[in-house]
């Protein structure tokens, strides 16, 4: 290993011709350690502490501590801010070459991630989940995580996942997940009702009977076709002789709602969601309800990780809490 002297100053070259010697270069970079080389190289080739720390999976303020003690090992400066833009400086960029002239001859380890499968219902994953998921990757650029839709019972069954989101009638979690899980846990309660967009549809003149929706186009997703607890909805939809849509596509449906003058069933929570629509309240005498339920797998390999993904989902269910009252 290379010493430095303690008696060099501050700004001087510790070693001989080390800003003009390649080889002095090579030397110095030989004798830093491979994990220390990678938060290097990474941070370099992202200029952005932060997008670095993502990738490798660790705080950024861990990351600049431990590249602060590399410059003071080597007493150089080895980054620099040119405006807002994280560049490197002489020595950073002679220090670059030579750690990836040696990647060649030793590879620098990479830290294999577990591969964490997440199932959940279309909705509550465009819905509920969809933003706190990217929050948690924009924290963690190195994760994998593997996200499955499921918009159907079917669906459901042909699964297999570490973590499973899904909707099912009151009485039970229905049939499930195919594979074994622990305990299931319900998240939340769901009232469906009928919506429509605010600005198509003036406070006095607003349906308030199955009656009034005639005057309207209907739309529904296809997946809830054969869901029990809909009935209600679903046979007011197979009656109709003309003004109905059917879409595949859960977000289709929800732009024709607010762009097309059309009403579509939703759970009540999608008021919170999209302040430009309003539940048609009392349209329906009979109430739809669904739950929300979450299983983790019995056979979980990861458990440390999926433990993370479960946290995440229970605390967003929380944090939105009144959205279900």
């Amino acid at each position: 290993m290379v010493f430095l002297d303690p008696a060099v100053p501050h700004g001087t070259t510790p070693y001989r011709g080390l800003t003009e010697s390649r080889e002095a270069w090579l030397a110095v970079a030989a004798t830093i350690e491979p994990e220390v080389a990678q938060y290097f190289l990474i941070s370099a080739r992202c200029g952005c502490f932060m997008q670095a720390a993502r990738s490798l999976n660790i705080k950024a303020t861990q990351l600049r501590k431990r590249l602060a003690q590399l410059e003071e090992q080597l007493r150089r400066s080895l980054f620099s801010y040119q405006g807002n833009v994280l560049t490197l400086s002489r020595e950073g960029q002679q220090l670059q070459a030579q750690l990836i002239a040696l990647s060649h001859e030793r590879r620098l380890p990479v830290l294999e991630q577990p591969l964490i499968r997440l199932a959940v219902a279309e909705s509550i994953l465009h819905d509920i989940l969809g933003r706190d998921l990217i929050a948690l990757l924009r924290r963690n650029a190195s994760v994998r995580l593997e996200i499955i839709s499921i918009d159907s019972e079917l669906g459901l069954q042909a699964l297999d996942a570490d973590v499973v989101v899904w909707l099912s009638g009151m009485d039970s979690p229905g049939a499930g997940p195919s594979f074994a899980i622990d305990a299931p846990e319900v998240l939340a309660r769901l009232d469906y009702s009928p919506h429509i967009a605010k600005r198509y549809s003036r406070l006095a003149v607003r349906p308030d009977s199955i009656e009034d929706l005639a005057d309207y186009m209907l739309v529904q997703w296809q997946p809830d076709r054969q869901v029990e607890a809909l009935r209600p909805w679903n046979s007011l939809v197979e009656q109709r002789l003309a003004g109905v849509v059917q879409v595949q596509a859960y977000p289709l449906m929800l732009e024709m709602i607010r762009c097309s003058a059309c009403i579509g069933l939703l759970p009540r929570y999608m008021s919170c969601f999209d302040r430009g629509l309003t539940a048609l309240d009392g349209v329906f005498l009979e109430g739809m309800q669904r739950q929300v339920w979450m299983g983790v797998s019995a056979q979980v390999r990861h458990p440390q990780e999926v433990g993370w993904v479960v946290e995440m989902i229970r605390n967003t269910f929380l944090e939105r809490g009144e959205w279900f009252d």
